[in-house]
């Protein structure tokens, strides 16, 4: 599969003895694209905070364990 943020939300369910694969909302599929890329440009700002300034920015550690919780949230959410 081509999209693996697509292929990682599908749900799959056993309906009348056979699978059915449920592709996710084009939405969802952006979102979560949205919050990955955003997880990993405060990422490189942190490291760039530490590179440049030689200290920990404990804001925008707090708002990349914020985005994590809400993505991982959204990938066990949509298994269930």
């Amino acid at each position: 599969m081509a999209d693996p943020i697509k292929h990682a939300l599908r749900r799959r369910r056993f309906q009348h003895g056979r699978f059915i694969d449920e592709e996710p909302d084009e939405t969802l599929v952006y979102v979560v694209k949205f919050g990955i890329g955003v997880t990993a440009c405060l990422s490189a700002l942190e490291i760039a905070s530490m590179g440049f300034l030689h200290s920990w920015n404990s804001e925008i550690f707090s708002a990349i364990t914020g985005l994590t919780g809400i993505v991982l949230g959204v990938f066990v959410g949509r298994k269930t």
